[in-house]
């Protein structure tokens, strides 16, 4: 997906939610480009503009995969001492 259309798509899944601004989802594309989680391929978007499409690597993957496990332990922690409360 391009950078736009994945800001989108993060709207859409949250059920606007989250928005994610311009201001900040290509600073983060680049950074994970950088750090070698996805890779940039220049293209046409679906209304003929010139755009940049990115996908996950594999490392991109194993990146998600650990980012994914914090994230549900961050969660279980929280939901804790919620249940606590």
């Amino acid at each position: 997906m391009h950078g736009w259309g994945i800001a989108q798509r993060i709207q859409i899944l949250s059920k606007d939610v989250l928005q994610v601004e311009e201001g900040s989802i290509y600073p983060a594309l680049y950074r994970m480009e950088h750090k070698g989680w996805i890779k940039a391929e220049w293209g046409q978007s679906e209304n003929n503009r010139r755009a940049k499409f990115y996908e996950l690597t594999k490392d991109g993957r194993k990146q998600l995969a650990s980012e994914s496990r914090d994230w549900a332990r961050i969660c279980g922690a929280i939901r804790s001492i919620m249940d606590v409360a």
